[in-house]
C-alpha cells in the first residue's frame, strides 16, 4: 500500500490551530484529512513545541542524545 501524500506545513498550522481553538476534534481532523489522529497529535505537539518552525521542520527538538551528538561534530 503507497503512502498518502505529504501535508504541507501550512496546511498542518491551519489543522492544529483549528484543533487547538476547539473548532474540531483532533478525531474529526484525522477523518478529514484521511490521517491518523496520531498524526494530527504529532503536529500538535510539534507545534507547542517548536511554533511553525516545529511543523516545518516535521520534529520537535533534538533529543538530548541528538544534541549530545551534534555538540560532538560541531567539536
Amino acid at each position: 500500500m503507497s503512502r498518502p501524500p505529504t501535508i504541507p506545513a501550512e496546511k498542518k498550522l491551519r489543522i492544529v490551530l483549528s484543533v487547538l481553538q476547539g473548532e474540531i476534534s483532533i478525531a474529526e481532523a484525522a477523518r478529514r484529512e484521511k490521517v491518523s489522529e496520531q498524526a494530527i497529535g504529532n503536529w500538535k505537539r510539534q507545534f507547542l513545541e517548536g511554533g511553525k518552525a516545529g511543523i516545518e521542520a516535521g520534529k520537535s527538538k533534538p533529543t538530548s542524545r541528538e544534541q549530545q551528538l551534534e555538540d560532538e561534530v560541531a567539536e
